[in-house]
């Protein structure tokens, strides 16, 4: 199976044996050489076999190997002859970025800087297991999984104005929490307000860079302003979910005669009642990721109010999105001249809505979508907008993040006898973290280069720069 080169960005293998669409790949010829490396475009290919899948099985520049589909993949099914699939959204569902402006300067904060980090390592629930502080009932864990970031809202975490500035506003209304099992429901019981571990963070950054001044005016982004970024998702209930559906569809490997090329691509028809319980259930947990997401933000900025001893008006935060990136959403897209509506699967991709777009808030219909992009802890992070340019190729979708190209083993064996966390604040970076080996693990040299990753996707179109922030502080798990 040769990738080809169509242009400086687009890759593909034509499609070919038992491939019903190509597989296409958005990457410079730098980046192309890590997917070829781990054979991340194999796993492309067996996607690309899917009943109902339309136009290319799709890979962003942060690409790299996944269960089932690979992280960093994109597809889009039919609603009729398509299939869901677990390993198509992952099992961290609506694992999700959220980014908060605020009027502070790196000039204030700097001197206070570790008793700020100290204070949130301390007081945000991080690492493997780690639980919150609130308790609820099977009732209202319910009605929180049918509610999402709305429920967080009304218990006084954060305001309102947040739902309009959070993806789907916070809400996927399809939930039934009546799909989601008791293990899973126990699972999350006590993990709400919690960061989680790997790649999961709490990050301080401050504007460096203004590409797009008009977008990033509308964002609320200011060269010098302080920001907050936090990555985490639904945790042990959404992992659950996606183990309870896995193993009822491996059941079924048998599609109206088709069979899967790969175990870890179990699936089911999206008409069937597998399909729609499902996604019933990833509903669920993609709401409380949101809800989570959404205490973790109100929780951390009361702590810098208490450290930097400074009043709301001071810190004058205000969120600039919530994105998520793996999820499987219906939507409708332009298909060979024809509007349909399909089934978009994003594991390790985000949504790149452009202007005008009537899922995209009202106060950013000028500009397209705010697209969230943490590089790893060592170098920059990434504020996007979303194309017309995305939605014509990708089901409007782009990268997510930088991708790993070290496994966590092969991480910690090359961070062996480095100070890490040394190096890190001799770059002008504090970081703490939970778990023993978390910081090898997550070690700068782990990730592609975030900048060349979104310079691959500005160069495609399928969205484009507005701001890059540098890290001054990050919690880990």
């Amino acid at each position: 199976m040769e990738l080809v080169q169509i242009d400086p960005y687009r890759w593909e293998i034509k499609k070919q044996g038992a491939m019903r669409v190509p597989a296409r790949i958005y990457a410079s010829a730098d980046l192309i050489d890590s997917v070829k490396k781990d054979e991340t475009f194999k796993q492309l290919v067996h996607v690309a076999q899917l009943p109902g899948i339309l136009k290319a099985a799709l890979g962003m520049p942060d690409i790299h190997w996944g269960y089932g589909f690979p992280i960093g993949g994109v597809a889009a099914f039919d609603c009729e002859t398509g299939v869901i699939s677990p390993g198509g959204v992952g099992y961290d569902i609506n694992c999700g970025v959220r980014l908060a402006a605020t009027r502070l300067t790196e000039k204030q904060v700097r001197p206070r800087l570790a008793d700020l980090v100290n204070r949130l390592h301390r007081e945000i629930p991080c690492g493997v297991g780690s639980t919150g502080g609130i308790r609820l009932s099977d009732r209202e864990m319910k009605k929180l999984l049918q509610t999402g970031s709305r429920w967080a809202v009304s218990q006084g975490y954060g305001r309102e104005a947040d739902l309009e500035h959070t993806e789907d506003k916070g809400c996927m209304e399809d939930a039934d929490p009546q799909t989601v099992s008791q293990r899973a429901l126990d699972r999350g019981r006590n993990q709400l307000g919690t960061l989680g571990s790997g790649n999961h963070f709490l990050e301080i950054g401050v504007v460096d860079t203004v590409y797009d001044e008009d977008a990033a005016s509308v964002f609320g982004l200011e060269t010098g302003c302080v920001t907050l970024m936090l990555h985490t998702g639904s945790r042990g209930l959404g992992h659950q979910i996606c183990d309870d559906f896995l193993a009822s569809m491996a059941r079924q490997p048998d599609i109206d005669g088709f069979v899967v090329p790969d175990r870890q691509l179990a699936c089911a028809k999206i008409t069937s009642s597998t399909g729609r319980r499902y996604y019933q259930a990833m509903a669920c947990a993609a709401n409380f990721a949101w809800a989570n997401r959404q205490i973790l933000m109100h929780n951390a900025l009361e702590v810098f109010l208490s450290v930097l001893s400074i009043s709301p008006a001071d810190l004058a935060a205000r969120l600039v999105y919530d994105v998520c990136h793996n999820i499987a959403k219906f939507e409708t897209h332009r298909i060979d001249g024809e509007t349909r509506r399909v089934c978009v699967h994003r594991k390790g991709a985000t949504r790149s809505f452009p202007a005008g777009h009537p899922l995209v808030c009202e106060g950013y219909r000028k500009t397209g979508q705010p697209i969230l992009i943490p590089g790893d802890m060592g170098s920059a992070s990434y504020v996007l907008c979303g194309t017309d340019q995305a939605m014509e190729e990708t089901f409007g979708s782009t990268c997510h993040g930088a991708g790993r190209v070290l496994s966590r083993n092969a991480a910690k064996k090359a961070a062996g006898g480095r100070s890490l966390s040394r190096e890190l604040e001799d770059a002008g970076i504090l970081v703490r973290w939970t778990g023993r080996s978390t910081l090898a693990e997550e070690m700068p040299e782990a990730y592609k280069d975030v900048s060349q990753v979104v310079a691959a996707v500005h160069g495609s179109g399928i969205s484009n720069k507005v701001a890059k922030l540098r890290p001054m502080a990050v919690v880990k798990g």
